[in-house]
């Protein structure tokens, strides 16, 4: 049995799974990575999203964390940024 498996978070008064929490964490960790790549760049989002053949909206949500994208579009982010997938994730 792993440290988090009887935990409860509660979120806004609702019990919510450890799982969805470390889920989010990752995102948020992998959305700012992306964020901190896409800049040091020196792209904007809308140019980043013009390069992927995606929205600007949709490029915020993947740094904001609010979506979980394909592993396509991370291959196509990591195209467009000119940067190996595994970059990405180094947290």
């Amino acid at each position: 049995m792993g440290i988090f498996d009887n935990c409860e978070l509660v979120e806004n008064g609702k019990k919510i799974n450890h799982y969805y929490q470390m889920s989010k964490i990752f995102l948020r960790k992998l959305g700012k990575n992306i964020r901190y790549i896409r800049k040091n760049k020196g792209l904007s989002q809308e140019k980043l999203a013009e390069l992927v053949n995606k929205t600007r909206n949709y490029i915020g949500m993947i740094e904001r964390a609010e979506i979980n994208m394909p592993a396509s579009v991370l291959y196509d982010l990591s195209k467009a940024l000119n940067v190996e997938v595994k970059d990405f994730f180094d947290f």
